[in-house]
């Protein structure tokens, strides 16, 4: 059993992975759920249909959306809206759309969820320190997330073992400190029933934009669904029988400590920690810190696995991705980590509270959950279920989610602007690189590689001109063997000829499935040229260097090919020839007459382009020897130049 299958089966270390790694922002919403709902007067009206709203939004929303159903839409165990867009992309071309918007907003969402999270863990010391400042609690705030960001470098798995058991701890107090109250005030089990809830909506003054601070019960089920590959859906199916038990328990105390106090004024109190006996605040305090810290390794492991899916499928730049543990599944995006940091202390920043927080939470991750909605409706008629049953799931989720998305749309004014703003970022970079890979590769112009063999065998063997190397390894882009860049073409023997020993194409080709590895060898002349196809998934860590050296190795071991060195002096050595790889990079040629729309997406991308490492990098080329040519992309030449000679 390999790592990734050992890691996900189901036992009791998956499962205390599972509670670590998964849901921490599920689990750390009674922190402010109900204090958003009940802002200000306690009203047994509000109280029992916001419990009533809270229930059946975990139980329509998170259990049956994406636990019992969501998780079945899995990519080889890969989950995430980038998995379930993999499986259904060949569907239609517009079925980019809601996957772009729906990844996009939910990066945006994890900008918002480390700071919500820890700051109204952290705003609790004020009920121990009445004196405490709000500029103390931000700087506190500030450093906490800054070394959880530094955590991440450690890789998931370490993180999820060392987390499990305090998330264990921390559902266990959730559900007693619950259960207590609820035994004291057992009135509020009335609020199982779906009536309170419809009470709430329809009839209580402004009921229906309540909403937006119910749809904070569940915003990390998305979260839960991107984080699929890292646990497996048994471990996350058993382990939220758990949670949910815990999560409705505490709920429901607090709805019971709200009806022992309703008539008075909530004054900044919040429910959650009233639930606490003034012994115990301070080690609830602290117990809720350290959740909130894995509430929001949630959201950012799931950021990781997003961005590697979105580079796979060409709608992300080709940043370096690192594999911090031998576990499948495990990664971590050393820019995407900068740039949430960045975010969230800016976050911090800007709101300093956590109540200002949780008008901008929210309102992208409906976006979100609705592209899942319209994917997943896709993906039920590939599986021919029954027509009637996808247009029933697809009526139900999208009124209740268009309902939250209409609730929270109230937010926009009041800071729900930030997260659509940031959303909005990352849908442009998303476009911009997607659009830009469908021009350069309509742009790539390809050759027969049959007619040149004869060529490149003469220029191996033409002493008069300077070896370049013994082996000489071209990445190329073409997808059929027969085929390749007229640029690497002109590269071998016109820019400065490349004499070499042996001639090496190399193309990756990114499966659709996530831990596809395969080879094929293709050998276009005896001893002299060769072309290799690595099959990759989209999980998989481009080693380039490292998957062709072994090929290599597989190649002499079977006598295909020789590589030692053809220098008399080193072949009586049998001294292995050298390798050098060629990457062949395009910038945007001056000479372009080309329509606005494609000159404004290439100039974009190539601006970004400037910011991120070079395709040696991403390939992990950079332990080569490697050397990375310009070459100019000329989308339509300018056919009309006014020049006039003089005498």
């Amino acid at each position: 059993m390999d790592a990734k299958h050992r890691h996900t089966a189901i036992s009791t270390g998956g499962l205390l992975i599972a509670l670590g790694i998964i849901y921490g922002d599920i689990g750390t919403s009674p922190l402010y759920v109900m204090k958003a709902i009940v802002p200000e007067l306690i009203d047994p009206r509000l109280v029992l249909g916001g419990i009533s709203c809270v229930l059946w939004t975990l139980t329509l929303q998170t259990t049956i959306k994406y636990v019992l159903l969501t998780l079945n839409a899995d990519n080889n165990g890969e989950g995430g809206i980038f998995s379930l867009y993999a499986l259904v992309r060949r569907r239609a071309a517009w079925l980019t759309v809601p996957a772009i918007i729906g990844g996009a907003a939910l990066l945006a969402d994890g900008v918002i969820t480390p700071p919500i999270s820890v700051s109204s863990a952290i705003e609790g010391l004020k009920q121990v320190y009445p004196h405490l400042t709000q500029d103390v609690i931000v700087y506190i705030v500030i450093a906490i997330i800054a070394g959880m960001f530094f955590l991440q470098s450690f890789g998931t798995q370490i993180v999820g073992k060392a987390f499990g058991p305090i998330m264990f701890l921390w559902f266990g107090m959730l559900g007693v400190l619950g259960a207590s109250w609820i035994v004291q005030n057992p009135e509020v089990l009335k609020a199982i029933n779906p009536y309170y809830a419809y009470e709430l909506l329809v009839h209580y003054p402004g009921g229906f934009w309540l909403l937006g601070a119910v749809f904070l019960c569940t915003t990390g089920a998305e979260a839960l669904y991107s984080d699929l590959g890292h646990c497996g859906k048994g471990n996350i199916r058993i382990s939220w029988v758990f949670v949910k038990t815990c999560l409705v328990l505490n709920y429901f105390g607090q709805g019971a400590w709200l009806l022992a106090n309703q008539g008075q004024q909530l004054a900044g109190r919040n429910p959650f920690y009233e639930l606490m006996p003034d012994w115990f605040l301070l080690i609830g305090i602290g117990i809720a810190t350290i959740a909130a810290i894995i509430a929001s390794q949630a959201l950012i492991t799931g950021s990781f696995t997003l961005v590697a899916e979105a580079i796979r499928l060409n709608m992300w730049p080709k940043v370096k991705l690192n594999y911090p543990t031998d576990v499948k599944g495990q990664l971590y995006v050393p820019s995407m980590n900068r740039l949430l940091l960045l975010g969230c202390i800016g976050v911090v920043l800007y709101f300093r509270e956590s109540s200002n927080m949780e008008a901008a939470y929210g309102l992208a991750i409906t976006l979100t959950m609705l592209m899942t909605t319209l994917l997943l409706t896709v993906w039920l008629r590939t599986k021919r279920v029954p027509i009637i049953v996808v247009v029933l799931f697809a009526a139900l989720y999208g009124l209740i989610e268009g309902s939250f998305l209409v609730a929270n749309l109230i937010k926009f004014p009041h800071g729900g602007w930030v997260s659509l703003a940031i959303g909005s970022a990352l849908i442009g970079v998303m476009y911009v690189w997607l659009r830009a890979y469908y021009i350069k590769r309509r742009l790539t112009e390809f050759v027969k590689i049959d007619p040149y063999m004869d060529a490149l065998k003469q220029l191996s063997d033409d002493d008069s001109v300077p070896k370049y190397a013994t082996h000489l390894v071209f990445m190329t882009s073409a997808e059929r063997a027969s085929e390749i860049e007229s640029k690497i073409i002109y590269s071998i023997f016109q820019k400065r000829p490349k004499r070499a020993d042996i001639y090496w194409f190399v193309h990756v080709d990114t499966t659709d499935e996530p831990y596809t590895m395969e080879y094929k060898v293709v050998e276009l002349a005896p001893d002299d040229a060769f072309r290799i196809t690595f099959r990759l998934g989209f999980r998989v860590e481009q080693r380039i260097n490292l998957y062709f050296r072994k090929v290599v190795e597989d190649l002499v071991r079977n006598k295909e090919v020789d590589i030692t060195s053809r220098y008399e002096s080193l072949s009586k050595q049998h001294v292995t020839g050298d390798f050098r790889f060629v990457v062949l990079e395009k910038f945007l040629s001056v000479e372009n007459d080309f329509p606005i729309v494609e000159k404004l997406v290439m100039q974009a991308y190539f601006y970004i382009k400037q910011f991120i490492a070079s395709e040696d990098k991403y390939f992990g080329l950079d332990t080569s020897s490697v050397k990375v040519e310009k070459v100019p992309m000329v989308i339509t030449p300018v056919r009309d130049v006014a020049l006039k000679r003089v005498m």
